[in-house]
């Protein structure tokens, strides 16, 4: 196919670590955490905490955890978000007629927006639709891409016109992609169990003052529930992953899944709609750290529901987010 689309595709996630090393986890988090829309703390206070303490204590830490989930061709979230790009460009293509060109680009790390960029531009792209795959929005994930996009066009003499996705976590196709992959994991257990949706969360005080993620959270969980026929019995909202002494949206993950067993609770399969993509949190705080905190405190059966990933439904989305985000260029 001969490439006469003058439009392109940047997909950003987050991010990972080149390796599972200390030096290059080092290296990801201080770049991680120097965002301001990451952490807001004050620089003059937050600096010294990140350089003198975090930087030093984390770093092997955080590799070794990288370590039990690395793939063979390199971290997951990356490995995983490049066949999702790829199965994404060849769908978009031949549905097209001809190439359209999509790139991979993460917040921090590698591939750079720099990079990303530059690769759509030498197939002769001047509109980019770019599409953050967070399917909630938060100022600590979709906005903070956008500010790394429009720092890597500063220097830029000649800017595209650029489309900018805002989320998705409404959209029927992810909600109907999020209620067949607990079908088809009820069907290979032989058997439905209570739900558990758990979020990445953030602290609370970001949600105080204005930020959406907490309710595009909420709807997402209740209208996969509903697309499931569930009771409010029947699944349960949790957040994940929270850092420092700060107060984070609640419930947390680790208190709700421990307390479950106790009140009947034993057999939970747990999904993650926070995260297109499997990464650390998934694989190893989910999956391990709190698939063990469920079972020393009495459950009995506890399953992860991969992320959507490079599924077909997965990239049947996305595909209809690109096609209903380039009418104007097509």
């Amino acid at each position: 196919m001969n490439n006469t689309s003058n439009y392109g595709v940047l997909m950003m996630n987050l991010g990972t670590p080149d390796a599972p090393h200390a030096p290059e986890v080092r290296r990801y988090l201080r770049e991680f955490l120097s965002d301001s829309r990451v952490v807001d703390l004050n620089p003059l206070l937050w600096k010294p905490i990140l350089n003198l303490i975090i930087l030093t204590i984390r770093p092997p830490k955080v590799a070794k955890i990288y370590q039990q989930v690395w793939m063979d061709e390199g971290s997951p979230l990356l490995v995983l978000s490049q066949r999702l790009k790829e199965n994404v460009k060849t769908a978009l293509s031949e549905k097209a007629g001809h190439t359209v060109p999509v790139e991979l680009a993460m917040t921090y790390g590698n591939p750079s927006v720099e990079v990303a960029a530059n690769k759509l531009r030498e197939q002769g792209v001047t509109n980019i639709l770019v599409v953050p795959m967070y399917p909630q929005f938060s100022a600590t994930t979709t906005a903070a891409a956008y500010d790394r996009l429009m720092k890597s066009l500063k220097r830029c003499p000649h800017w595209p016109s650029l489309q900018l996705l805002h989320d998705y976590a409404d959209h029927p196709l992810y909600i109907k992609a999020l209620a067949d992959s607990v079908r088809a994991q009820w069907d290979k257990q032989g058997e439905r169990r209570h739900l558990v949706f758990s979020f990445h969360g953030i602290p609370k005080r970001y949600v105080t003052n204005g930020d959406p993620y907490a309710r595009r959270c909420h709807l997402t969980s209740r209208l996969v529930a509903e697309e499931l026929e569930l009771t409010e019995a029947d699944w349960t909202h949790v957040y994940q992953s929270r850092f420092g002494r700060e107060e984070w949206l609640k419930p947390y993950a680790d208190v709700t899944l421990k307390a479950m067993p106790s009140k009947g609770i034993k057999s939970i399969n747990v999904i993650s709609p926070a995260f297109s993509i499997d990464c650390i949190e998934t694989l190893e705080e989910i999956t391990i750290e709190l698939g063990d905190e469920f079972k020393h405190n009495g459950g009995e059966a506890f399953d992860y529901i991969p992320a959507l990933n490079d599924s077909p439904d997965q990239v049947a989305l996305y595909l209809n987010l690109i096609e209903q985000n380039t009418k104007q260029w097509q």
